[in-house]
């Protein structure tokens, strides 16, 4: 059979991409009971989510307590005892993403009660949509009133702002003067507050614009009465949103965005580990990344002797970072790694590989914006690939270039490809696919990835110092990432002193570094995701060594039983595996790496 250079078969028949169907059978009890359950309760969430789609809006919390507590009512009225395994999960499952789906209600409802000084004029909005979403008949008079009420709590609370951030410029130097009679009362607002109340306003401005856009035009009166007074009130939602950013949060024209974050706080990891299905605490979680950088740190000294760099990794790091390849070569380079990879696993037997997986990933290269908060790869069945573009400066394309340079790259293509990311999405949306939606985890999704790594070192895919070098470099990095994000959301790290400790104990690029903690704190990953990837890798990690160190499984059978059972808190993976006894109101209790209080 003829091959491309990058080693994957050319001119194949699309009937290989059949699979033998006698091998997709699904024997009794490998199917859950739930599955048309879960099915359904993600259906409905989804369409409960785009009927109610108002952010922090108080109709849309009401809405989706209803549905998460009837929900918890109904899964009370199943047999739990006449359930299968699978369908035990499932339940298990179900109840954790319920539970965890109430608190986060009240989470974000405590975070819009910090906020809403900030936002007088949030309710007024929420009513106003609402309201449309009812398919209320309109009275444009009143509309129009409302919106000048908008303006108008917008007008003064701005005002507000500026003279809190006066009075405190004033008592740095002198006791404040009493307040002139009708004059607005300061309002003080710590940054964190004033950043995501600095996003409320675009969404609340955006949420304005559809209200106004569904009646405009179509209805004469309403344009009439409601024109002028929506294109005040939107103009002066713009300039409060300026005044936010560059007046409180330093925010300025040109220059990076400052990063700032929204801390959750002890209490609330907690809770989140828990619905995880993890029993540790965070301060467990940061002696277990200490271990493993440890170890890590260990294991680069040994490579940079081999270097001849003595024990100074570092020295040996700036080294491989400085073997990057040409510009516009680096997809070349990313489908020999690819194919390495592929021939590695499969003359090991570690893990199924479909010819179809193997055939239809893709390259897409991203934009310099998309760089500064994804400075490496990002993966799946497409791999994003960051890369210098002829519109960087000269700083940016060589920091670009050292951070994702061949040796680098070694750990994190097949980290994205094949057997991490683009595998997993291949299998999960073709075995258990339920639970893709409804039980998907970061600590599934990356801690997958991440443990190839691991398992890849072990297997001696990382042959020369060189590659070492860089996979270390990425435990070092993911062991960080535990350690900076934990340390931030617990208030003892701020997201500057984060980047420090990336370049300084990690010898990340400063420019990267930037850009890892601005993705981690920017919002649109929840708070357990950075420390996911590690913690999700050693407990796959510890269940191999369970299940195959102990010679109950081989590595293909183990591999191909996690991808088969769907995405799930690991936990469940291995309750799967070794027939774990559950229970209706199953709690996290697997302690992967030893005693609370005592990790190894």
């Amino acid at each position: 059979m003829a091959q491309n250079p990058d080693g994957f078969q050319a001119g194949v028949d699309g009937a290989r991409y059949v699979p033998v169907l006698n091998t997709l059978l699904a024997p009794s009890g490998t199917e859950s009971e739930l599955r048309d359950i879960v099915t359904r309760f993600k259906a409905d969430e989804g369409a409960l989510g785009r009927r109610w789609n108002v952010e922090y809006s108080p109709g849309r919390r009401a809405r989706f307590r209803e549905y998460y507590r009837g929900w918890q009512a109904a899964l009370g009225t199943l047999d739990f005892d006449r359930l299968s395994q699978q369908g035990r999960i499932d339940y298990v499952l179900m109840n954790h993403t319920l539970r965890n789906a109430l608190s986060l209600l009240d989470r974000e409802e405590r975070m819009w009660t910090e906020s809403a000084p900030v936002l007088p004029f949030g309710s007024d909005i929420f009513a106003l949509v609402d309201a449309r979403r009812r398919m209320e008949k309109l009275e444009p008079q009143q509309a129009a009133l409302t919106l000048v009420a908008i303006g108008k709590k917008v007008e003064d609370v701005s005002r507000a702002i500026v003279a809190g951030l006066q009075q405190a410029d004033t008592s740095r130097t002198r006791s404040p003067a009493p307040r002139p009679e009708g004059e607005v009362a300061p309002l003080k607002v710590s940054k964190v507050v004033a950043h995501r109340s600095a996003e409320l306003v675009n969404a609340l401005k955006a949420d304005l614009k559809s209200w106004y856009d569904f009646y405009a035009g179509y209805d004469p009166l309403f344009t009439w009465w409601a024109r002028d007074p929506y294109r005040r009130a939107d103009s002066l939602m713009t300039a409060y949103y300026r005044t936010i950013r560059e007046r409180i949060l330093g925010f300025r024209q040109g220059q990076p965005d400052p990063i700032i974050g929204d801390p959750i706080g002890r209490d609330a990891i907690i809770a989140d580990l828990r619905d995880e299905l993890i029993a540790y605490d965070p301060e467990d979680l940061v002696k277990i990344a200490e271990i493993e950088f440890a170890w890590s740190e260990a294991e680069m000294k040994k490579a940079s002797r081999e270097l001849g760099f003595g024990d100074n990794w570092k020295a040996a790091l700036d080294k491989v970072k400085e073997r990057y390849v040409a510009p516009g070569e680096q997809p070349e380079l990313i489908r020999r790694l690819a194919a390495e990879a592929v021939e590695f696993i499969e003359a090991r037997d570690l893990v199924t590989v479909p010819p179809l997986a193997k055939d239809i990933w893709r390259i897409e290269m991203m934009s310099p914006e998309r760089q500064r908060v994804s400075p490496f790869f990002l993966g799946g069945e497409v791999i994003q690939v960051s890369y210098p573009t002829d519109g960087m400066t000269h700083e940016e394309k060589l920091m670009s270039m050292r951070g994702n340079s061949p040796h680098l790259s070694h750990a994190t293509v097949h980290h994205e490809l094949i057997p991490g990311h683009h595998l997993q999405g291949f299998m999960n949306s073709r075995y258990q696919a339920h639970r893709r939606a409804a039980f998907g985890t970061p600590f599934w999704t990356e801690g997958w990835a991440l443990y190839w790594e691991m398992l890849l070192w072990d297997q001696g895919f990382n042959a020369t110092p060189e590659d070492r070098v860089g996979a270390l470099f990425w435990r070092m990095h993911r062991s960080a990432r535990i350690i900076f994000s934990l340390g931030f959301h617990l208030g003892t790290m701020t997201p500057q002193q984060a980047i420090d400790y990336l370049v300084d104990r990690v010898g990340h690029e400063r420019a990267n570094a930037e850009a890892e903690v601005r993705r981690s704190f920017l919002g649109t990953y929840p708070p357990l995701y950075q420390l996911a990837y590690m913690m999700g890798g050693l407990q796959f990690r510890s269940l191999h060594q369970e299940l195959v160190g102990s010679g109950r499984m081989t590595n293909k059978a183990f591999h191909d039983a996690i991808l088969r059972g769907g995405a799930m808190p690991v936990e469940m993976v291995r309750a799967m595996l070794i027939e774990a006894p559950l229970t209706r109101d199953y709690q996290a209790q697997w302690l992967y790496r030893g005693p609370k209080g005592n990790v190894r």
